[in-house]
C-alpha cells in the first residue's frame, strides 16, 4: 500500500582508518543528492548519512542509528572491510523495524547476491552497478508501496520474490551523460564544514570520470562501471573545484582509474592552477595517474611544476615479470616502458612512486624480489600490496586453474591468498614480512634521502637493507623493537597494522633510537667506509625531517615547537639544527645521477638548517596514507618558498587576465541557491 507520511532514508558508509577526520562519504553524497533531486522523492523524503570512521563499534553504530527510532529504509555502501559489520546491522534493524528495507551496494556485493543473502538473509536488496539512478527508483517503489519481494520492475537490482526464489532484474545501462547525477556538493546534500566552518574531512574526494579502459584480473574497476570513460562536464567540475577552493581545502583526490588519458584532464588542471591563484588552494591534486602515459601526462606534469602543484606521480607497474603480467592481462600495456619515464621525472624533481603486487599467479619470490631490486634502482617509494581475491574479478573466476588456496580474513571479508602453483605457503609466510617493512619503511616516508644515499653510493641493494632490518628487529634485545615485532605479526591479516607501525615510527622517541641502534650495529658496517659518515647523516636527516608527530617529552611535558604561519599555512619550527654535511644539497645532486657533485657538496662541509613541518601529520599518520603524509616532511624554509614563488608568478599572471575561464564564482552562487536547504 502506498504511504502518504515522509519516508525517512539512512545512507551508511564506514572507513576502514580511526583518525581524527572524516573520511568524506562521496557514494552517500551522490546518493542522497539523487533522491533530492527526483521529483518522485524528494519531498517525500528525509535523508541522513551516517559515516563512520573505522574502529567504530558495532554496539556504538546501532545506538546512533536505531536509539532515536530506526530509518525506513537503511542502505549500505559495501566494501570488504565492512561487510560483517553492515550484515549485523542488517540484522538488528529488522528486529526494530521489521518492515523496513534494507539496500546493500557497492562492488563487493555486486552481482554477488546469493551469497549475501546467504550471509544476511535480513538484506532485501542488492544492487548490481551504478547506485544513483537505482536508489530513486527504490525510494519511488517504497512509497507506492512495491513489496520488497516485487521488484521487478526496479533494473538493476536483485532480490529474493515472494517464494525466498533469487530474482536478478534486468541490467541498467551505464550513466552516460554524468550531468544528470546531482553534483553532492553544490546541492548541499554532502556537508563541507564542521561545527566551528572548518572543512570537515581529511580531503575532498571527486570524479572527474567513470570508466576504465582495461580488465586487469585482480581489479573490478572496469566491469563495475564499464570500459568506455565518461566525463563530467568541465563547468561542473570547476564549480566543484571553486567551493573547495573557497574552503581552503589543501588537497584533491581524484576518485578516477586513469587521470592524464583525456584531453578533459589537462583542462581540469588548468582549471585547478587558476583557482589556486585566485583563492591560494588547493594546493596538491592526489589521482590514479594513466597506466599509458600519453602527451596529456606529460602536458600536465609540466604544467603543475611550473605553477607549484603538488603530485604523487604513480607507475602502476604491479610486476615486472612477464609471466606474471600475462595472467593480470597488462603485459601489453606502455607503462611496461617505464624506466625513461622514471629518469625523467627525476629530472623533473618530481615526486614520483611505484605500485607493485606480490602473490600474482606467474610470480615466483626470486622473480619479484628481481623486479622489485630493478624498480628500487630508479624508485625509492614502492608502495607493495599483497593481491587480495575480490568478487568478480578474473582471478577470483580462475581460482581453480591457479590452484590458489586462500581464506577470509578474521575481520573483513577479503579472500587472503595463501598459496598457488607458483607460490608456497612458506614463500608467502616469509614475503609478508618483506611487504610489511616495505610498505612502513619505503612507502610511508619513514625513510627517504637514505634510499637515495645508498643506491647512488653503494652497492646494497633496497632489498638488502629491508631484510636486513627485519632480520636485526627479529634478533635485538632492544625494548624499542617490540611494538615492531608485535606489527610484523597481526600484518599478515590486518592492514591496520601497518599504520599502528606508521603512528609507533613517528610518534614515539623510543622508535627513533631503535633505528639509530640498527643502523650503527647492522647495517651501517656494511656501507662503504669512505662514504659511510654522509650516509649516516643523511640517515639522521631523514629521521630529523619525519612529519612531526606531537609526543610525551622525557619530562612529562607535551614537547613543543614554535609555530610560523608561511605563505596562509601553519609550520611548527625546528631551529638551528646542525648538519655535518649540506644534506639537501648533496640529496638533490644524488636524485640528478651526479655523484660527484654531491662528492663535492659533501666535502664543504657542515650546514645549519632551520627545519619546518606542516601542522597537521596526526590527522593523517596511522592510515597508511602516504600520498598525503609527503606533505608533511620536513623542508627547509628555501623549499617552502620556492613552491610559493611558482604558485605566485601564476597569480600574478591570472590577475592581469580580464576573464577568468568558464565564469568564475558567480556559477557556484547561482548552483548554490536552488538546493539551500538540502543538507
Amino acid at each position: 500500500m502506498a504511504t502518504s507520511k515522509r519516508i525517512s532514508v539512512c545512507l551508511v558508509q564506514q572507513g576502514v582508518w580511526d583518525m581524527p577526520l572524516e573520511s568524506m562519504p562521496l557514494a552517500s553524497g551522490y546518493l542522497k543528492a539523487s533522491i533530492l533531486a527526483d521529483a518522485r522523492t524528494r519531498d517525500k523524503t528525509e535523508v541522513t548519512i551516517r559515516n563512520f570512521r573505522g574502529g567504530v563499534t558495532l554496539m556504538q553504530m546501532a545506538n546512533e542509528l536505531f536509539a532515536d527510532g530506526p530509518p525506513d529504509i537503511l542502505a549500505f555502501s559495501v566494501l570488504g572491510w565492512n561487510f560483517r559489520e553492515f550484515g549485523s546491522l542488517a540484522e538488528t534493524f529488522k528486529q526494530v523495524n521489521p518492515q523496513g528495507l534494507v539496500i546493500f551496494g557497492g562492488t563487493h556485493v555486486a552481482h554477488q547476491a546469493q551469497r549475501t543473502f546467504g550471509q544476511f538473509p535480513d538484506v532485501d536488496v542488492v544492487v548490481n552497478g551504478e547506485g544513483e539512478l537505482v536508489i530513486t527508483d527504490l525510494v519511488d517503489a517504497y512509497l507506492a508501496g512495491v513489496p520488497r519481494h516485487d521488484l521487478a520492475r526496479v533494473a538493476g537490482v536483485s532480490f529474493r520474490d515472494a517464494g525466498g526464489e533469487l530474482v536478478t532484474t534486468v541490467a541498467r545501462g551505464r550513466i552516460d551523460n554524468l550531468d544528470i547525477i546531482p553534483s553532492p556538493f553544490l546541492t548541499g546534500a554532502l556537508p563541507l564544514t564542521d561545527d566551528e566552518g572548518r572543512f570537515r574531512y581529511d580531503v575532498a574526494l571527486m570524479e572527474t570520470n567513470r570508466g576504465c579502459p582495461y580488465k586487469c584480473s585482480f581489479c573490478y574497476w572496469g566491469g563495475a562501471v564499464g570500459q568506455r570513460v565518461q566525463s563530467f562536464s568541465r563547468e561542473r567540475l570547476r564549480a566543484e573545484l571553486e567551493l573547495f577552493a573557497q574552503h581552503k581545502v589543501h588537497t584533491i583526490v581524484l576518485c578516477d582509474a586513469n587521470f592524464g588519458i583525456l584531453p578533459a584532464d589537462a583542462e581540469f588542471v588548468d582549471d585547478l592552477i587558476d583557482l589556486r591563484a585566485q583563492y591560494g588552494y588547493p594546493r596538491a591534486l592526489e589521482t590514479s595517474w594513466a597506466k599509458n602515459k600519453s602527451r596529456f601526462f606529460y602536458d600536465i606534469v609540466r604544467k603543475m611544476k611550473k605553477h607549484g602543484m603538488r603530485s604523487s606521480f604513480t607507475l602502476a607497474l604491479q610486476t615486472l615479470d612477464e609471466s606474471a603480467l600475462e595472467t593480470m592481462n597488462r603485459k601489453n600495456m606502455k607503462v611496461n616502458q617505464w624506466e625513461d619515464l622514471a629518469k625523467w621525472l627525476n629530472q623533473e624533481g618530481l615526486d614520483c612512486y611505484a605500485e607493485m603486487i606480490w602473490g600474482a599467479p606467474g610470480e615466483t619470490v626470486n622473480s619479484f624480489m628481481a623486479g622489485y631490486d630493478r624498480l628500487s634502482r630508479h624508485v625509492s617509494r614502492i608502495a607493495v600490496y599483497p593481491l587480495h581475491l575480490l568478487p568478480n574479478t578474473e582471478y577470483m573466476e580462475k581460482k581453480s586453474q591457479y590452484g590458489i588456496v586462500s581464506v577470509r580474513g578474521d575481520t573483513d571479508d577479503f579472500e587472503y591468498i595463501l598459496a598457488h602453483n607458483t607460490m608456497t605457503f612458506a614463500d608467502n609466510q616469509m614475503m609478508k614480512r618483506f611487504l610489511f617493512w616495505t610498505r612502513v619503511m619505503a612507502e610511508n616516508v619513514v625513510l627517504r634521502g637514505t634510499w637515495t644515499g645508498i643506491r647512488e653510493l653503494s652497492d646494497i641493494t633496497q632489498s638488502m637493507v629491508l631484510i636486513n632490518l627485519d632480520t636485526w628487529i627479529r634478533e635485538t634485545d632492544d625494548p624499542g623493537a617490540v611494538p615492531l615485532r608485535t606489527c610484523v605479526s597481526q600484518a599478515g591479516n590486518s592492514d591496520v597494522a601497518y599504520g599502528d607501525a606508521v603512528k609507533y615510527l613517528f610518534g614515539e622517541p623510543a622508535a627513533k633510537q631503535v633505528l639509530s641502534r640498527w643502523w650503527r650495529e647492522s647495517l651501517g658496517p656494511l656501507l662503504p667506509a669512505h662514504d659511510a659518515d654522509l650516509l649516516e647523516e643523511i640517515f639522521r636527516y631523514d629521521l630529523l625531517t619525519q612529519p612531526y608527530c606531537p609526543h610525551p617529552a622525557p619530562g612529562g611535558e607535551p614537547a613543543s615547537l614554535p609555530i610560523e604561519n608561511i605563505h596562509g599555512d601553519l609550520y611548527l619550527k625546528r631551529p638551528q639544527v646542525a648538519l655535518s654535511y649540506d644534506v639537501p644539497a648533496v640529496l638533490d645532486a644524488l636524485r640528478l645521477g651526479e655523484r660527484e657533485t654531491a662528492i663535492q657538496t659533501a666535502r664543504g662541509g657542515a650546514r645549519t638548517v632551520d627545519l619546518y613541518y606542516r601542522v597537521g601529520a596526526e590527522n593523517f599518520i596511522g592510515s597508511t596514507n602516504h600520498e598525503q603524509m609527503v606533505y608533511f616532511v620536513g623542508m627547509t624554509r628555501s623549499e617552502i618558498e620556492d613552491a610559493a614563488s611558482r604558485a605566485a608568478s601564476v597569480a600574478q599572471h591570472t590577475a592581469a587576465d580580464t576573464e577568468p575561464p568558464l565564469g568564475g564564482s558567480q556559477g557556484i552562487s547561482l548552483l548554490l541557491s536552488g538546493n539551500g536547504g538540502c543538507s
